[in-house]
């Protein structure tokens, strides 16, 4: 379920087209099998994103099945290059399997680990992040995704609105939720707070975070 109007979520539901080929295949078998890849309005919002911005070096945190790596694949310049990272085997079985099956390998590498392992390890700079792995860690992410980002590279971050639960009192929200709940208003704090970053939010799907990083920034005080 969407964090707007349940009319406006199901009217966008509605209207938004099915993607055709290798991605069709993907958002079907994802659909069919209830997993989590990005809801189609998200997905064609980040679709129209990339194709305004046409970024060479794309850095994905959360690779699933492959879904979202093969449709940025798709959007980025003719030489870019999709880097994605995921730790749970089962998805990095699948997502290698599918890579394989549409013929992506040579726009599309695949981390096997956590995040919190691999990012602060890489070294190379990109122009577009898309961040849709634990929301929990998303505070713990922000600082080596500044670091990895170009001056005027854009950060875009799904799930950051957690049902509403963002926006509540932390009594109102349930126990198993209170951590990540924290974390995630850290996270939104950071972004809009940091000088150097421009962000805004969209309410779509379940919300995304969006920020532009205007200058080089002191990591260390991204989060204090």
């Amino acid at each position: 379920m969407g964090i707007i109007e349940p009319r406006i979520d199901e009217y966008l539901n509605s209207v938004t087209k099915n993607f055709d080929g290798a991605l069709g295949e993907l958002q079907e078998y994802a659909r069919a099998n209830n997993l989590p890849v990005i809801e189609p309005p998200t997905a064609r919002f980040l679709t129209t994103l990339l194709l305004a911005l046409k970024p060479k070096q794309v850095l994905e945190i959360g690779c699933c099945i492959g879904f979202s790596a093969a449709l940025i694949s798709e959007c980025v310049a003719d030489d870019g290059h999709v880097t994605t990272i995921e730790r749970y085997g089962v998805m990095i079985e699948k997502a290698r399997a599918n890579i394989e099956k549409y013929g992506l390998g040579d726009k599309i590498t695949l981390i096997e680990g956590d995040a919190t392992d691999i990012l602060p390890a890489l070294d190379r700079k990109f122009d577009f992040i898309f961040m849709d792995a634990a929301k929990g860690q998303y505070s713990r992410f922000l600082p080596h995704c500044i670091r990895l980002l170009n001056v005027g590279g854009v950060l875009l971050a799904d799930d950051v609105f957690k049902d509403g639960y963002v926006a509540m009192d932390r009594e109102e929200v349930p126990r198993r939720q209170r951590t990540t709940h924290v974390r995630m208003q850290e996270f939104i704090h950071a972004l809009t707070n940091t000088c150097g970053l421009e962000s805004s939010f969209v309410p779509l799907g379940k919300g995304l975070a969006m920020c532009t990083k205007t200058k080089n920034i002191e990591i260390l005080n991204i989060l204090s």
